[in-house]
Order: C-alpha cells, then sequence, then structure tokens
C-alpha cells in the first residue's frame, strides 16, 4: 500500500484541572507523534515522537480501511458539549475526512445515539487506533528499563 497517508487523533477537556487530552498523529514522513496531558495530582505532560517504518504504515492504513470509517458522516452524532471533545482526521490517497463528535463513555452512548451504526465503526476504529499507538510507544519507549 503506498500513497499519502495521515492520521491525527485526539480526545480532550478542559475542566478543575485545566485542559487535559490523549493526541497521537501519523505524519505522511512515517512520524508518529503522540502527546498525553494530564493535570491530575499535578502529573506532567508526556511527548513522544518516533518514525515508523512502511509496513507500520501499511498496517494502519489496512485497519482504517477494513473499519471503512471512511464512508462515515459524522451529521447525526453529539457534538462536542462540556464533557469533552473527540476529532480524528484521515488523509489516504485523495479521501480526506474529518470528525467531530462528543466524548464517548460507554457502548450505551453509541447505541442511543442518532446514527449508532456511524458511531459505533467509529468507536471501534478508535479503540484499535489507541491499542496499536500504545503498544507502538511501550514497544519503542521503555517506561522502566531493566537494569
Amino acid at each position: 500500500m503506498s500513497g499519502e497517508f495521515y492520521l491525527r487523533y485526539y480526545i480532550g477537556h478542559k475542566g478543575k484541572f485545566g485542559h487535559e487530552f490523549l493526541e497521537f498523529e501519523f505524519r505522511p514522513d512515517g512520524k508518529l507523534r503522540y502527546a498525553n496531558n494530564s493535570n491530575y495530582k499535578n502529573d506532567t505532560m508526556i511527548r513522544k515522537e518516533v518514525y515508523v517504518h512502511q509496513p507500520v504504515i501499511d498496517e494502519l492504513k489496512r485497519i482504517v480501511s477494513d473499519s471503512e470509517i471512511m464512508h462515515e458522516d459524522d451529521a447525526l452524532w453529539p457534538p462536542p458539549d462540556r464533557v469533552g471533545r473527540q476529532e480524528l482526521e484521515i488523509v489516504i490517497d485523495d479521501e480526506h475526512i474529518s470528525f467531530t463528535t462528543s466524548k464517548t463513555g460507554s457502548l450505551l452512548d453509541v447505541n442511543t445515539s442518532k446514527d449508532p451504526e456511524g458511531l459505533r465503526t467509529f468507536y471501534y476504529l478508535v479503540q484499535d487506533l489507541k491499542c496499536f499507538v500504545f503498544s507502538l510507544i511501550s514497544l519503542h519507549f521503555k517506561i522502566k528499563p531493566i537494569s
């Protein structure tokens, strides 16, 4: 799989601990940027950057393609609110799509929405993307190195 590819995901809110968010981005040059800002108990922002090879990008493209998210529309999804917002932007070759919705607490939120099928596609894709990114980050950066 070749061609242009870009993916960015953001979930966050502004609350009593300030702007708390999780964001990751895969750039066309293969750079994965990851940021996690939780001010809870004075935590500091975690930022990681790493370059990934083409097979990793190909697998990411396959996950996105298999999800069929590029056929969805967020017009009926819950808009961002005081609880927070989620954003997903994807570019694959000549297709570009961008979604914005509120935070999804559980599948109950998905099932009671005006577009449960579309939002379910988004929900499961986001779960897969988070697992993928967390695996890459933990593989590349040893949190607790073995001495």
